[in-house]
């Protein structure tokens, strides 16, 4: 199977070269890491895992595919650092965006952060032999065929972790059922995030015996920022005085919605103050064009502006947007008006600020379930629902202060996925 495979992926890059060819040409995200996700060159930091002499220690090798992933891994690095001191840690991202927030989050802690190989034989090879893993850790669902038979057909152990597969992505994978149960039996050890991503994943064609529910990494996240970081932090923004909304991760269409809801609010709410963080940088120019129409007073997070002479800050920097929920009042958590299916509400409620979102988060559907039946989230339909609710935990302090409570607790409620997924690696080094 992986020799048709193979040869598949070879004949289809040769047949789609003009249009790669070109998608190279004028995105230059599709370029990004392109020598070292073809085998011929790797990323290194500081201490360089890449020596070819017999005292280079192994690593651990952790793969997250985009930011969702990085950010859903960060504990974990950090503690696999933390634990098991004797083998360097690699980290690597498929996406621009999630190398540049990988290398942010672990440029003092992994020994090195680079892109994850093409998924070919040659490329794959080249990868094992740079990172010399003693055990690959993949995050979320990513199964790419030839790197896991490769690994396995090396001996080295290969764990999922927070491991989800949604009911849209549930009905693609099954229909190729026998082709992917062929690529799931390559792992060693699989950990779901609920019952129900257990049962997926085995009716894809897991062995059930391999699969186990660990929880969800997300709630075993922790301040980013300290309450002195924090107190710092409000004072660069200026914003101790000021009422702050934030839309985190939004889409096109999106940054209208809140841009909206937000002169709607502006009318009678004179100190509210918005940060707008859009998904993609590359979005950045638009977004900027769309909130200079409005008239408000523009500042740039990249150029240090602050709520004193501004009414909306645009983050067009990158790694930053989980430390400025910090001082928000009320966060918007895009993705959930776009069919995108949502971002992680977590990172704002870890600092006790309520979340609303629209109906689009079945990628965060479990997490999202328990926050709303908690008070701690809100799902709205439209741009009015939007404004009405937003209006109410700004306005209403007993509504607000019972939302951050709730946000708060859920944490000390969900704890235990990170020690359970470091005591199923530790069983495999």
């Amino acid at each position: 199977m992986y020799i048709f495979y193979n040869i598949a992926v070879i004949f289809l890059s040769i047949l789609f070269s003009p249009v790669i060819f070109i998608a190279f040409l004028i995105k230059p995200k599709f370029r990004a890491g392109f020598w070292e996700k073809i085998g011929f060159r790797f990323s290194r930091r500081s201490t360089d895992p890449l020596r070819n002499d017999s005292e280079q220690k192994q690593s651990i090798w952790f793969h997250a595919v985009s930011v969702g992933e990085v950010n859903a891994i960060e504990a974990l690095v950090k503690k696999a650092k933390t634990e098991f001191p004797e083998y360097n840690i690699a980290v690597t991202t498929v996406t621009k965006t999630g190398q540049q927030v990988a290398y942010n989050k672990f440029k003092n802690i992994a020994d090195i952060i680079t892109y994850f190989p093409y998924d070919n034989k040659f490329s794959v090879d080249a990868a094992i032999n740079a990172l010399n893993p003693k055990i690959v850790v993949i995050a979320e669902t990513e199964i790419w065929p030839a790197f896991c038979h490769e690994i396995n057909k090396k001996n080295i152990p290969l764990i999922l972790v927070n491991g989800r597969i949604s009911p849209n992505s549930y009905k693609g994978y099954k229909k190729f059922r026998f082709f992917f149960e062929k690529v799931l039996r390559n792992f060693s050890l699989i950990l779901m995030q609920t019952d129900d991503d257990k049962n997926r994943i085995v009716d894809i064609g897991a062995f059930s015996e391999k699969v186990e529910v660990m929880g969800n990494l997300k709630f075993d996240i922790t301040h980013i920022m300290d309450n002195h970081e924090i107190k710092e932090l409000k004072h660069s923004l200026k914003s101790g005085d000021y009422k702050v909304l934030i839309a985190g991760s939004t889409h096109k269409g999106e940054d209208e919605l809140i841009i909206n809801t937000y002169k709607r609010l502006k009318i009678e709410i004179n100190d509210l103050k918005l940060i707008i963080a859009p998904r993609h940088p590359e979005r950045n120019d638009q977004v900027l064009k769309l909130i200079c129409a409005t008239g408000f007073k523009i500042g740039l997070r990249s150029k240090n502006s602050h709520f004193k002479n501004t009414d909306i800050i645009l983050l067009d920097t990158m790694g930053e947007l989980s430390k400025l929920y910090s001082v928000a009042k009320v966060a918007f958590i895009g993705g959930s008006f776009s069919g995108t299916g949502g971002h992680n509400p977590l990172e704002a409620a870890i600092y006790g600020v309520p979340v609303v979102s629209g109906a689009d988060v079945f990628n965060f559907k479990d997490i999202y379930k328990f926050m709303t039946a908690n008070q701690a989230a809100f799902i709205v339909n439209d741009e009015d629902q939007l404004s009405i609710k937003i209006r109410e935990l700004i306005k209403n302090k007993e509504k607000h202060s019972d939302a951050s409570a709730a946000c708060l607790n859920i944490f000390e409620e969900n704890k235990g996925a990170l020690d359970f997924a470091i005591k199923k690696i530790k069983n495999y080094l």
